[in-house]
């Protein structure tokens, strides 16, 4: 499972209404090689489907992630924090050993 904190549900609904996205899309994450730590997470609005992907719906926020990033991402959780300190979109990673100073990328 894939969680969405309620921070986060928000600002994803206020970037879909100003982008005018229509309900098709929705969430697409997924992890990729590089960052200081060895992986990196990638975070994107899509609205196809691939034939592997893994599809969450938490918070009212469809989730989806293909199988691969999946194994990184279980039971992790979509943040978001503004403000003059803020990080922006970035995940709790209950599988991550350790993360780089940044927050953008994370080893296992």
């Amino acid at each position: 499972m894939l969680f969405v904190s309620n921070s986060a549900k928000t600002k994803i609904t206020e970037i879909k209404q100003e982008s005018e996205l229509n309900e098709n899309f929705f969430v697409r994450v997924s992890v990729t090689s590089g960052g200081c730590s060895g992986l990196t997470y990638k975070m994107d609005f899509d609205d196809e489907e691939q034939p592997d992907d893994q599809i969450f719906d938490d918070n009212g926020v469809k989730i989806v992630t293909d199988l691969k990033s999946f194994l990184y991402l279980f039971e992790s959780t979509l943040e978001f924090s503004g403000g003059l300190d803020g990080k922006g979109f970035h995940f709790t990673n209950p599988n991550a050993s350790r993360t780089c100073g940044c927050g953008e990328s994370f080893a296992v």
